[in-house]
């Protein structure tokens, strides 16, 4: 989910540059339910799999982690 919020991001900036829009599109919708969206599946993940195998959570949650900071960034800095 992370992967496709930035995806997203990045094929606005592609096709429509970072100039900033009178009106939040239907981009920065998707983008929203995208991020907001993997809430519960991250949740769900710790729950079953940390007491399980706590190295390898860990380390897929640290991808998690550094994926959704890839797909905030963006946003981040030209201020969206």
């Amino acid at each position: 989910m992370s992967s496709a919020a930035l995806a997203i991001v990045l094929v606005h900036l592609t096709f429509f540059g970072a100039a900033r829009q009178a009106d939040e599109g239907a981009e920065a919708h998707i983008w929203q339910l995208l991020m907001v969206g993997q809430i519960p599946v991250i949740a769900f993940f710790v729950l079953t799999r940390l007491t399980r195998d706590p190295a390898s959570a860990l380390r897929i949650l640290g991808v998690q982690a550094a994926a959704a900071l890839a797909a905030m960034a963006p946003v981040y800095l030209l201020g969206w």
